[in-house]
């Protein structure tokens, strides 16, 4: 189907029930979603993403990620790139991750892991051409240090900053590797002016919205639990933010993560 509607290209489906999940779906497209990716955390639960990835419904597609969070890195045996590629050899895989750095914990002695897992993802997203969706939390040094790294030294690969919090250093280093950044519910919020200041600049071409649902609900919906239907208020903050109306920012931000997201095309 040709979609022009939002996408909300970053949510965990896997954190709502089966009895509650055709609701969400429902509240989903109601609210003009068309699209959406529910992201994976842990490797060995790839299957039940990519069963989720099943739940199209007229006038709304489901596609999935696999990865692993760089909190659950301990957690689970780390895979080669080439293993982790020839599992997301999968036409519902749109994308590896997420994966990346996450210091807020303060889990120093994981950080090796994390770093390393990171670069795991990173060859996988080069083998198999699919985007690697990151996630940092207050190591924004370390981030952007391995990215350049890895593509000075292996070559380019397609990424998008999720979620982002982070200074405008990042998203400047992130841009000129040709990076995308996602906003989610946290733009809306009244502290993260500097985050608005961030998504006000990034290019058109560079812009993609997400819930990252159940977490981090938008005004006005702050303090609930999050859904993919919410991605609408993020846009529509985002929107005014740009000055644009609602119905050209989700025409520039869907055609972004088409673009980004060949295998969701």
């Amino acid at each position: 189907m040709t979609r022009t509607g939002l996408t909300d290209s970053h949510c965990h489906l896997d954190h709502f029930s089966d009895e509650e999940m055709p609701e969400v779906l429902a509240r989903t497209r109601e609210a003009g979603v068309d699209g959406l990716v529910t992201i994976g955390t842990r490797l060995s639960r790839a299957d039940q993403q990519k069963k989720l990835a099943t739940l199209d419904t007229p006038g709304l597609r489901v596609w999935c990620t696999i990865g692993t969070h760089p909190d659950h890195v301990d957690e689970e045996a780390l895979p080669t790139g080439a293993e982790l590629a020839a599992m997301a050899d999968d036409a519902r895989v749109v994308g590896i991750g997420e994966s990346g750095l996450d210091y807020f914990h303060g889990k120093e002695d994981i950080r090796p892991r994390q770093q390393e897992s990171f670069r795991v993802h990173i060859d996988a997203a080069r083998r198999t051409g699919l985007p690697l969706v990151i996630h940092t939390r207050e190591a924004d040094d370390d981030t952007l240090a391995i990215l350049r790294d890895e593509t000075a030294n292996r070559g380019a690969f397609p990424f998008l900053i999720h979620c982002f919090s982070s200074g405008p250093d990042l998203a400047r280093g992130a841009l000129e590797l040709g990076g995308y950044i996602s906003f989610s519910g946290i733009a809306t919020f009244n502290r993260a002016q500097s985050v608005r200041d961030v998504a006000k600049d990034v290019p058109a071409d560079r812009l993609l919205v997400e819930t990252d649902s159940p977490y981090l609900a938008p005004v006005p919906k702050r303090g609930k639990r999050n859904e993919p239907g919410y991605v609408a208020y993020t846009a529509r903050m985002l929107a005014e933010l740009r000055g644009m109306d609602d119905a050209a920012f989700a025409e520039m931000t869907t055609g972004n993560f088409n673009r980004l997201f060949t295998q969701a095309v």
